[in-house]
């Protein structure tokens, strides 16, 4: 495996990432960094959780100048949404330091004072939201034309939240970038229109597996009873350290938290509907350990990147493969096997059949309560024999 030193980084940051105990590249990072630091337009397809932050954090800190003029950042890097900013922003911060730069974040959501102080200051790296962007270039606290290098990440994601025509104003706006990085799960439709239109001659790389190839992932589909399922998430949460749970609605999300306190598990919440600090202090409790499960809508959990996630669950189905695909990229992070658990009523089992077709998974649906000891430990539970599918016609 080529070393960070070996693909032409500063000594400054192979050391702060030495230092983080970040020793060996993943596959995104090799394949692009080299060409990044070449000055290349580069698009890159790999999925959340490979490592795509340092794949473009790294070269764009490295060819940023610094000593940026205030109001006028030299780089910007584009985000869905305010959870992945924090997290890109936690990211580079540290690294920017060793090489002088000063990287700050802009989103939606919080005083846009402190963000205006904070560009008053000068910033070289502005890790931000879409709209956020284009409220501080019409205050003119933005000078667009002083950025030179520009990342879109998520973009796939961006196109799922309609994000992508602002995303184009802004980019007809940044006349002078002479570099554009944009790294997406995939590169087909709205995506495909971004890439011709504004990355010239874009070299391009892809890492294509949603879950870490170098970890084992197990799925579970468990037949459960409406009025028994919060109890059976309970008892499976309480066997392992981190659970993540996937619900439809904010509304869901809201009420299943409730629940699971009633059981006496600690719960953390993610939604739209929350406030940024709400979200934030969420994350972070989930992340160190503090509170064991985490239930989020799929918006409010794009991006979320933590480590040592035992158990995806899905209480509520996924509506298509590449929901289950990225839900589930939530486990089996950096080389650590993961597992995946979907919870099915008896009137969602046709889809749920449909569902694994599409995914090319043959897992049967195994019917479980509560009490169910093996719940302690979800791995083991392959049995009973699968139920006999309902009638097709």
């Amino acid at each position: 495996m080529t070393s960070f030193n070996a693909l032409g980084l500063r000594a400054e940051l192979v050391a702060e990432l030495a230092a983080q105990g970040i020793q060996d590249p993943f596959p995104i990072q090799e394949a692009t960094i080299r060409d990044a630091l070449a000055g290349r337009d580069v698009c890159g397809k790999a999925a959340t959780g490979s490592g795509k932050t340092l794949a473009f954090g790294l070269p764009l800190l490295q060819r940023t100048p610094g000593n940026a003029a205030p109001h006028a950042p030299q780089a910007l890097v584009l985000v869905p949404t305010r959870e992945l900013a924090r997290q890109v922003l936690d990211v580079l911060r540290p690294l920017g330091k060793t090489v002088g730069l000063r990287v700050a974040q802009f989103y939606g959501g919080t005083s846009i004072d402190r963000q205006l102080r904070s560009l008053d200051r000068g910033v070289d790296v502005a890790v931000a939201t879409p709209g956020r962007v284009i409220d501080l270039i019409d205050r003119g606290a933005f000078a667009g034309t002083a950025v030179e290098a520009v990342v879109v990440d998520e973009a796939d994601r961006m196109a799922d939240m309609g994000f992508l025509p602002q995303v184009e104003w802004i980019l007809r706006r940044l006349q002078n970038r002479k570099q554009t990085l944009l790294f997406s799960a995939t590169l087909d439709g709205d995506v495909d229109v971004i890439v011709h239109r504004y990355l010239r001659d874009p070299v391009r790389h892809e890492v294509v597996d949603e879950i870490d190839a170098d970890a084992e992932v197990e799925h579970r589909f468990f037949a459960v009873h409406e009025m028994d399922r919060v109890k059976v998430l309970a008892a499976i949460s309480r066997g392992v350290d981190r659970t993540m749970v996937f619900m439809r609605t904010k509304r869901g999300v809201d009420r299943l938290t409730r629940q699971l306190e009633r059981e006496g598990v600690k719960v953390a919440s993610m939604h739209g509907d929350l406030r940024q600090t709400a979200r934030e202090r969420s994350l972070r409790a989930f992340a160190e350990g503090e509170l064991p499960v985490l239930i989020a809508t799929d918006v409010a959990a794009r991006g979320i990147h933590v480590d040592d996630v035992d158990i995806v669950v899905h209480f509520d189905p996924p509506e298509d493969p590449k929901g289950y695909t990225h839900r589930s990229g939530r486990t089996a992070r950096a080389g650590r096997d993961g597992l995946v658990v979907t919870f099915v009523l008896w009137d969602q089992e046709r889809d749920v059949d449909q569902l694994q077709k599409r995914l090319g998974l043959r897992e049967p649906i195994i019917e479980v309560f509560s009490n169910d000891p093996r719940l302690a430990d979800v791995a083991t539970l392959t049995g009973p024999a699968p139920r006999r599918k309902i009638a097709t016609g």
